[in-house]
This record gives C-alpha cells, sequence and structure tokens, in this order.
C-alpha cells in the first residue's frame, strides 16, 4: 500500500509529522482494513475479542456507512 503524506480534493492524507514520528490518519487506517493492535492514535477499530475487531460505529457514521 502506497502511503501518502499529502491529500488532495479526491485524497484524504494518510499521516502527519509530529516531534519527528510519522502518526497515521483514520483515513490510513480505513485502507488499511485491519487493526494492528498498537493502540494507534486515530484507530476506528474496537477490539472485542483477541481475534476480532470491529469498525468504530462513528467512524461508519463519518464514511455514509
Amino acid at each position: 500500500m502506497k502511503i501518502s503524506k499529502k491529500g488532495s480534493d479526491s485524497q484524504q492524507q494518510d499521516y502527519y509529522m509530529e516531534n519527528g514520528l510519522m502518526v497515521f490518519t483514520e483515513h490510513f487506517h480505513l485502507r488499511r482494513g485491519y487493526c494492528c493492535k498498537n493502540k494507534c492514535r486515530h484507530c476506528p477499530y474496537k477490539i472485542r475479542t483477541k481475534s476480532k475487531s470491529t469498525v468504530n460505529s462513528y467512524s461508519l457514521q463519518q464514511k455514509g456507512g
């Protein structure tokens, strides 16, 4: 998956730099399609069990789902 820093009208930003660290956005996590279980700041997934994850309802509302 290609990671893009800058977004345009048709693309959203995948990450931004903060204190020298790359911070992935919710858009990036949704494109990736699963939770990496690293407790990312903008993770749209909720962990229910060790093997399953679900998308936050807040994220679905924003994305039109």
